[in-house]
């Protein structure tokens, strides 16, 4: 039985829908010889490279047809200045697999094909598989090893090179966009990936991501730091490339607890609150803790980040130290040390609060990055990181919502509420 609730309905006033170009009866045809003969669907002699075979070098011929302004075996060709003459072998890579074709060809040299260009050995959107595999964090060596596999064709290791340099351009293009003037808020954080430079070291990778005043919520960029380790000295060059594109100011700025960032983000945007990550500061206690104890933790430092105000957050705190101190003192000393940075949370209308509660938003695109950078083991180079991680966000970006993002929750009442706070720092209409 078919599930209606899964159907598009069809409303009134809708354009008729257009008749497939294969109905079931060409498929049944298609489908009859193969079966009865015991042709494969898929491989190198499959039925799908056939079809292709056989559609490309009917469109290569009316191509020539064209060209020369006359049909195969037409008197009206005699004495034009030129005719067919022969064809040429090509392997062309295509979503089906290679397919040989015998590509015409004319006397004067001059037939320029536009289905199957001269020079082009794949067919429109074979890059885009590769690409698309690229993205998913494969290996040079998995994506040769998928393709022989799926396709039956050979794939140099140069060749899949060639083809994910493409996107080099698009990310330069991309690393480079101006941006916004203001950003209410903006989320930064960094992961670290193996990059093999004479000898492998982690490396910082810089990711931002801010939430624009429509609430749409936008990758601003990706940089990897020069040495091990994250570090505020490389965040203030970061921060400074984002004001050069544009970004004049930012009313509230979602980090972890790295020393010296705060000075480096007050450099960039005097203005700027800087607020320190709630579930950062949740898993640098637990840390401490084993984990028997994490449900009764958690618990108990509820209190502090739910309190309605700084007062009431100092009082939970106490009573949080009187419980905990005596087991956990590290913990107690994580929430004092990182208080100036946490309690700016607490003076914030709630709608503002579930927006920067957490950098949740940053860490779901941090666990995608690392799964890509996880198959991959390590990179050769700064630019293949950098090339896999673009791509990664881009296919993310595509999904959740093209050009613009997936936009935040109840954004209308937490714009009015960010309006109201930073009076005169959100631009209106």
């Amino acid at each position: 039985m078919t599930d209606t609730s899964m159907v598009p309905r069809k409303r009134e006033g809708d354009p008729p829908a257009s008749p497939p170009l294969v109905d079931e009866q060409l498929a049944d045809e298609l489908l009859g010889k193969p079966k009865a003969e015991g042709v494969e669907l898929l491989g190198p002699d499959g039925l799908l490279s056939q079809v292709t075979k056989a559609v490309l070098e009917r469109a290569l011929a009316e191509e020539m047809t064209g060209h020369l302004g006359y049909e195969k075996h037409d008197p009206a060709g005699r004495g034009s200045g030129n005719s067919r003459n022969g064809s040429t072998p090509k392997t062309l890579l295509t979503d089906a697999g290679a397919v040989d074709l015998a590509v015409p060809r004319d006397r004067n040299g001059s037939f320029e094909p536009q289905i199957v260009r001269k020079g082009q050995t794949r067919l429109e959107g074979f890059n885009d598989r590769i690409i698309a595999l690229y993205a998913r964090g494969m290996t040079t060596r998995d994506i040769r090893a998928h393709l022989r596999e799926m396709y039956q064709v050979e794939v140099s290791a140069d060749l899949i090179s060639r083809v994910t340099d493409g996107v080099l351009e698009e990310l330069a293009e991309w690393q480079s966009r101006p941006l916004d003037a203001v950003f209410p808020v903006v989320f930064i954080d960094a992961l670290m990936v193996k990059i093999r430079d004479g000898v492998v070291t982690n490396r910082a990778v810089y990711l931002a991501i801010g939430i624009d005043c429509e609430g749409h919520k936008q990758v601003l960029g990706l940089w990897i730091g020069p040495t091990t380790g994250e570090s505020a000295k490389f965040w203030l060059s970061v921060l400074s490339d984002l004001k050069s594109r544009g970004v004049a100011d930012v009313c509230i700025v979602c980090c972890d607890g790295l020393t010296g960032l705060p000075d480096a983000i007050s450099v960039v945007w005097p203005q700027a609150i800087v607020q320190l990550c709630v579930v950062h500061l949740i898993r640098a206690s637990l840390r401490y803790a084993s984990r028997k104890y994490w449900v009764p933790l958690s618990r108990d430092l509820r209190p502090i980040y739910t309190a309605p105000d700084q007062a009431a957050a100092a009082v939970a705190l106490e009573n949080f130290a009187a419980a905990w101190e005596q087991r956990y003192p590290a913990i107690v000393k994580v929430w004092r040390a990182h208080w100036a940075e946490f309690t700016p949370f607490l003076a914030f209308p709630p709608e503002v609060r579930r927006v920067i509660y957490t950098t949740n938003l940053i860490e779901s695109m941090n666990a995608r990055l690392r799964k890509v950078t996880r198959n991959r083991g390590q990179f050769p180079s700064e630019q293949a990181a950098l090339k896999v991680l673009y791509l990664a966000v881009r296919n993310l970006e595509d999904y959740r919502g093209p050009n613009t993002g997936i936009r935040s929750s109840g954004w209308k009442q937490a714009l009015q509420a960010f309006t109201i706070y930073f009076d005169g720092r959100i631009p209106t209409p």
